[in-house]
């Protein structure tokens, strides 16, 4: 979502005449969008900020904006903190930039972090998404009502807030128009979405008629949203990815609870078996938090067991890191060694998984969405049908299409491979 709302910033801030430049020094104004969901995110901004002093210690200093979920979160205390930063703009408030900017003047300091998502989408609706990516993100909903115990974002982002489902489609078939294939949905809770009676199994059908459009993906989901009109579509999208990020976060229902998470190990089972059964070939990735407060060898083996029974394709872990102005900051933490240790585990575990199901691909053909070249230009990058990155043999001709690539080898994050000429039809 941070990479949508950068893009989308930019497509504002071009409308006051400001252009990217990838030089540091050429800048006169430097903008960093912000995550907030763990610390060391937050602390990676100071550190940035530092690297900025440094290169214009002899030089004009440049307008320094912090935008997104630390601007929120630190407001008042950033500008204390660190007197190099000039604005602090809110995830909500990006509508508000170009004023901002333009109504800055030096030695002052300006905060913008109210929650007004409604403006801020009707006035990024009206201003053109740039994106000509061939898979492009699409920012469906924001915030979240669940408060989870450990999570930050209903504070940083707000609210729930689905976007009329008319607005959402426009932009979709800007981008099917501007060349992109694929598009992946975004929300904090994105399976929340409701709009007017409109859900998101309505938005991924109306987004399949786009005749340019070739994939659709969304993240993040709540399992506790996965109703049955959302795992109906599985059976009737031909367009829709057979991957689904559904975060579990433990595998205890003790530690779920002490979460807040909403919904129970046997729920999040039911939804994983009901898609199973629609399609045997559909994967799950998931979120794992180590360590929670509250967890004990044997909530820790139950997560283990989970990962062991149900082999997700790709997850995400972490140890347990306590966010400002949430409960679970005030809960006594698990020994850090304790909990490195559980992770070291889970993620040996996980890696395994993943190098196996990799390893299964191998001299299989697969479709891969070809998105770019890779950074030394001499290969090209594309995506499997479960996100998988795919390093491939080919002219840069295919970059935009989808192929049937031969996988030759494969590693724990990638896989290997040649686009198959006997598959592929001519490129024009």
């Amino acid at each position: 979502m941070n990479e949508y709302d950068s893009n989308r910033i930019y497509d504002s801030v071009k409308r006051i005449g400001f252009e990217k430049t990838d030089n540091y020094e050429d800048a006169n104004c430097y903008l960093l969008n912000t995550c907030h969901i763990r610390d060391k995110a937050k602390e990676k901004v100071y550190h940035e900020i530092g690297r900025v002093k440094k290169i214009f210690r002899a030089k004009k200093k440049p307008l320094v904006i912090v935008a997104g979920c630390v601007a929120q979160a630190e407001n008042q205390e950033m500008l204390k903190r660190e007197p190099y930063i000039d604005l602090v703009i809110g995830p909500q408030a990006y509508h508000k930039i170009n004023d901002t900017i333009l109504n800055y003047t030096e030695k002052q300091k300006i905060e913008e972090t109210d929650f007004d998502a409604v403006s801020k989408f009707e006035y990024l609706s009206r201003i053109k998404n740039q994106s000509s990516e061939s898979s492009s993100f699409l920012t469906i909903q924001e915030g979240c009502d669940k408060f989870c115990n450990f999570c930050v974002v209903p504070y940083t982002r707000g609210p729930e807030y689905s976007r009329p489902f008319k607005q959402i489609i426009n932009e979709a078939k800007n981008l099917a128009d501007q060349g992109s294939k694929e598009i992946v949905l975004l929300g904090q809770n994105v399976n929340s979405y409701k709009y007017n009676g409109f859900k998101l199994s309505d938005l991924i059908l109306e987004i399949e008629k786009l005749n340019q459009i070739q994939r659709i993906r969304y993240t993040t989901s709540h399992p506790k949203d996965m109703t049955d009109d959302l795992i109906d579509v599985y059976k009737y999208s031909k367009k829709l990815m057979p991957l689904i990020h559904l975060p579990v976060q433990s595998g205890s229902d003790k530690i779920l609870n002490l979460m807040n998470r909403k919904h129970s190990i046997k729920e999040y089972l039911n939804v994983y078996e009901k898609l199973k059964k629609i399609n045997s070939c559909i994967e799950f990735s998931s979120d794992f938090i180590i360590g929670y407060p509250g967890e004990d060898e044997r909530e820790f083996n139950q997560t283990y067991n989970l990962i062991k029974e149900l082999k997700f394709i790709n997850s995400y872990s972490f140890i347990f890191s306590p966010r400002p102005g949430t409960v679970a900051d005030k809960l006594k933490l698990i020994d850090k060694k304790k909990s490195l240790k559980r992770l070291k585990k889970i993620q040996s575990l996980l890696f395994k998984i993943q190098i196996k199901k990799n390893k299964s691909l191998e001299n299989k053909l697969l479709k891969v969405l070809v998105e770019n070249k890779t950074k030394d230009n001499k290969r090209l990058f594309g995506r499997s049908e479960y996100m998988t990155a795919v390093i491939l043999e080919g002219k840069e001709d295919y970059v935009g299409q989808t192929v049937n690539a031969r996988i030759i080898s494969s590693n724990q994050n990638s896989l290997f491979g040649k686009i198959d000429q006997s598959n592929n039809k001519k490129v024009a």
